[in-house]
């Protein structure tokens, strides 16, 4: 154990460290304390301070200077190794910088915002930044606590109530459309009455962790956004098929007979590689409003700021088409 170790760090005033390490320096109390901008006086008082802390006269006059005592010198080191530690504490942490870090960010997101924001965001990322790396999370892989603990980077999807503790920042607004197979019979047709005659595919996927089964006679807040604004109208939709995965969505509109009521960045971009086409919502519906969250615990992390800096700079590329 050190000398500094052996001391009661409670008794020691850290100011009074850096006199000493100043005064071995100078060997002059007047330099000292001219260096110091304090007082003769002051630093004299401080030197008097040291030599009952430490049990030693720490300098000595000789030939008209002060020189340091076998017990100073034996100190200088310790001093300048904890008032360096001291001074990298107390310091602001250094920026992020993405080009040289290594680390793994974690990020839930259901499979609209994988596919329209976080894949493309990611494959941006890795191009530049080869010591990055991604774990991808399904709302049904993160629980609450996960959020609170910050184990989990950032959780971004639709949600309903949050908590307050939790930071939060807007992605974007998207707007609902309909996708279906060029056949379907709804296009000759394309409003409420139509609609409404149609069969459906319901999905939704918002929050985290599992969510509880529904049917068509789940209720309109159950059932979500598309069949509240129909709720509002009085009038309900008849879905077939009940899925948690907009990707299964847009597979089974394969069928002619299928309507999927999604977010329009989805639709568009399954649009490009099927042949399946986009109408209007005959009716209004909210719009979706994406949010991305993250855990107190992370609000100040040099590396976290960057990411949400960077993934909201990215989603603002993407145009509400």
């Amino acid at each position: 154990m050190n000398k500094i170790d052996q001391m009661n760090i409670r008794n020691v005033d850290l100011n009074l460290l850096v006199y000493l390490n100043v005064l071995i320096d100078e060997r002059n109390v007047s330099k000292a304390a001219n260096k110091l901008a304090l007082t003769q006086p002051a630093m004299s008082n401080a030197l008097k301070r040291l030599r009952d802390l430490f049990d030693d006269p720490l300098l000595v006059r000789a030939a008209g200077s002060m020189t340091p005592t076998a017990k100073a010198l034996s100190l200088k080191p310790e001093i300048e190794a904890l008032l360096k530690m001291a001074e990298a504490i107390t310091q602001p942490s250094d920026m992020f910088d993405p080009t040289t870090g290594e680390l793994t960010f974690r990020i839930m997101a259901n499979d609209y915002l994988e596919s329209t924001l976080v894949a493309p965001f990611i494959t941006q990322q890795l191009n530049k930044h080869p010591g990055l790396n991604f774990d991808v999370l399904s709302p049904s892989d993160v629980s609450l606590q996960d959020m609170e603990k910050g184990s989990i980077d950032l959780a971004i999807n639709r949600f309903n109530g949050l908590p307050r503790s939790f930071h939060q920042a807007s992605v974007w607004r998207d707007n609902y459309c309909c996708l279906m197979h060029p056949a379907n019979p709804y296009l000759k047709q394309p409003d409420l009455e139509q609609y409404l005659a149609s069969e459906h595919i319901w999905v939704n996927r918002a929050g985290w962790g599992a969510e509880a089964a529904v049917t068509n006679k789940s209720g309109s807040q159950k059932l979500g956004w598309v069949d509240e604004a129909l709720w509002q109208l009085e009038q309900t939709r008849h879905i077939r098929v009940f899925t948690r995965h907009y990707m299964v969505a847009s597979l089974l509109c394969q069928s002619p007979q299928l309507i999927a009521t999604l977010p329009r960045r989805q639709a568009m971009l399954l649009t490009k590689h099927t042949e399946l086409v986009i109408s209007p919502v005959p009716f209004q519906i909210v719009p979706i409003e994406v949010k991305m969250l993250w855990s107190p615990l992370l609000h100040h992390a040099s590396p976290h700021q960057w990411l949400r800096r960077e993934l909201q700079a990215f989603a603002n590329t993407i145009a509400d088409r």
